[in-house]
């Protein structure tokens, strides 16, 4: 029995006219500039590109477009039995399985990626991909380059993909700590902010006043927690899964396993780009993947579920 998970990115392809395929009259657009205050429609479609990439306009832009492209895709007759989301994408999934209103969902964001960028000065937070070492050596690299500042894991990708993030001084230590204990590759990446590190408390405690003043209501599908890799059914739940998800690691390797112990079969990722299907093929072989985030996409992924 086919099974069905639909996952969305917090990261994609996040280029000027992303969507637009598949979307560019959609309803969405009116709700998502009503949602930020601004044309957001124009911004993704025609740039410029700089203004796109600032994390307090990415997130409401990646959200919106993979909204679009579910819409297409429900549309097309798709429904799935659970959800998830990578970082961002976990407001998607919610969104998805009908615990929060579109609309809040993008005004969320916008002002999540404000306070994470607020909450530390630019310059001052790093992160880094540390690729073909075991998660514990990156643990004790973070540990041993503690005594410059905060670092800790953030992201838990798949096997051989650890992303970290803290402070600047400390990630490039750790990085070096982590060559020399035999790491594949260790780079510096191009963000604003160490997503999910401590030094984004100030953040959680200001998104956390937002998400107090929304209504959550219980999900139609269970969702598979960034936090804990576990289900979520009850709308109660959800402030605290998201406030929590601020300054904790992306658990994105176990959330996948637990996909799979649930009895999915196939994943769909839903938005831009296809940075969660590799890592799925990676972690659960088995998995079929597929992807919508244009036509051709659509017709292929429709047409592999008939």
């Amino acid at each position: 029995m086919t099974r069905i998970a639909f996952v969305f990115p917090g990261q994609g392809s996040q280029a000027v006219g992303m969507g637009r395929e598949l979307g560019e009259g959609s309803p969405r657009w009116a709700e998502a500039n009503d949602a930020v205050g601004f044309d957001l429609r124009r911004l993704v479609f025609e740039g410029p590109e700089a203004e796109l990439t600032l994390t307090t306009n990415t997130q409401p832009a990646i959200l919106a477009t993979s909204i679009v492209a579910l819409d297409a895709l429900t549309a097309a007759g798709v429904r799935c039995d659970l959800v998830a989301g990578h970082s961002l994408g976990e407001y998607s999934a919610l969104v998805a399985a009908g615990a929060l209103d579109f609309t809040d969902a993008v005004r969320t964001v916008r002002s999540r990626g404000q306070f994470m960028q607020e909450a530390v000065p630019s310059g001052e937070g790093a992160m880094a991909a540390i690729l073909g070492l075991d998660r514990a050596l990156v643990a004790q690299a973070c540990d041993e380059a503690a005594d410059v500042g905060p670092v800790q894991v953030a992201n838990l990708n798949g096997p051989g993909q650890t992303v970290i993030a803290g402070a600047t001084g400390a990630v490039k230590k750790a990085t070096d700590l982590a060559k020399a204990k035999g790491a594949r590759r260790a780079v510096l990446l191009p963000v604003s902010a160490p997503f999910h590190s401590a030094l984004l408390k100030p953040a959680a405690t200001r998104l956390g006043e937002v998400l107090g003043g929304i209504r959550f209501r219980d999900l139609t599908v269970p969702l598979v927690t960034n936090v804990d890799a576990d289900l979520l059914t009850e709308g109660a739940r959800v402030m605290d899964a998201l406030v929590r998800q601020v300054t904790a690691p992306v658990r994105w390797e176990e959330v996948v396993l637990r996909l799979a112990r649930d009895g999915v079969t196939t994943c769909v990722e839903v938005g831009p780009g296809k940075v969660l299907s590799g890592l799925i093929r990676r972690i659960v072989p088995q998995i079929q993947v597929l992807n919508v985030e244009d036509r051709a996409s659509l017709q292929t992924t429709v047409e592999a579920l008939r």
